[in-house]
């Protein structure tokens, strides 16, 4: 693959919880020197909702010499929320761009659930059971004439490349974009047909990027893919898993070794593991409250702030991995 990539999560908001209360560009500086040298990435997906870390963290892997997507992922907007602030956002990126970096526009992600308006439900919570009972073809087609609009105004204020970090259930025109992005999550249901899927991606006619892959550290996240984060009861003071779960960190590496052999099989040009760390998930002796199981990092938190991590096994997997591709 030509692209060897990272997710880094910069914060967003959903459900009123803030994946990242802090956000220091000394440490997101030192964060993207690791990402680029010890983990050999060539790129990085940096995604928020907050603007100006955005502008920030993707300056900061610019300087590294890193292929920066430029990822905003706002959350719960209506479309005309959802444009308004994807078009400041490209603005942003083309600043970058023009300081000589390689930047790729993400115009949002998944946002037939995380945006408002296109399936039933206030809020992200509210449009998960929604979207088994929507209309996928009525959705898919309202979300793809939203997309074509996103991506002409973002055209007007950017002028690198532009796609899209489609789920697996969104079928779009890919017309209006340049790289057919997906998010690649392979569990118990799709197991199967996983390779396949992948492989169709490229009946476009152009270059493929799986945005997200990747699994949590305990035994079975594997079965769940991109619901294993969904651990954790937020109801409990303080939060606390919902039940009783096995760290087993080999789970993850043999993961990610699994899917980069499927995806350089099926020719994708870039691939993205989620993620670098889970900010606001931090780890803790008591195993009802260690939020890590549910993070998707290949770093673990140490603490309440995000600020002190220890690498996990799939952390030396993953450099193992793309340090062999370079």
């Amino acid at each position: 693959m030509r692209g060897r990539g990272i997710n880094y999560d910069t914060g967003f908001t959903i459900g009123g919880h803030n994946s990242r209360q802090v956000f220091d560009p000394v440490q997101a500086g030192r964060e993207m020197r690791v990402i680029a040298r010890e983990l050999h990435c060539n790129a990085v997906r940096v995604s928020g909702d907050n603007p100006a870390r955005l502008s920030v963290a993707a300056r900061l892997a610019a300087a590294e010499g890193l292929e920066v997507w430029f990822a905003p992922f706002p959350c719960d907007l209506p479309p005309a929320g959802n444009l308004e602030m994807l078009a400041e956002c490209a603005g942003l990126a083309e600043q970058v761009r023009e300081g000589g970096a390689q930047v790729v526009f993400v115009a949002g992600g998944e946002l037939s659930l995380f945006g408002s308006g296109f399936v039933p439900g206030q809020v992200f919570t509210d449009r998960i059971p929604s979207l088994g009972r929507a209309d996928m073809g009525a959705v898919c087609a309202r979300l793809s004439g939203h997309l074509a609009d996103v991506a002409a105004e973002v055209r007007r204020r950017f002028s690198g490349k532009v796609t899209y970090a489609a789920g697996p259930w969104e079928e779009i025109d890919w017309a209006p974009f340049d790289i057919v992005s997906f998010d690649g999550y392979r569990d118990a249901g799709n197991r199967g047909y996983f390779p396949g899927s992948i492989r169709r991606l490229s009946r476009h006619g152009k270059p493929v990027a799986i945005t997200e892959f990747g699994c949590c550290p305990y035994r079975g996240a594997a079965d769940r893919g991109g619901l294993g984060w969904a651990i954790i009861d937020y109801e409990a003071v303080p939060p606390r898993l919902d039940g009783d779960y096995v760290r087993d960190e080999g789970e993850q590496v043999r993961y990610l070794s699994e899917l980069l052999d499927v995806f350089s099989g099926a020719g994708v040009d870039s691939a993205f593991w989620f993620s670098f760390a889970g900010f606001g998930l931090p780890r803790h002796d008591d195993p009802r409250r260690d939020l890590d199981l549910a993070s998707y990092g290949v770093v673990s938190v140490l603490d309440d702030n995000g600020t002190d991590w220890r690498p996990r096994e799939s952390f030396h997997a993953l450099a193992a991995a793309y340090g062999k591709a370079e």
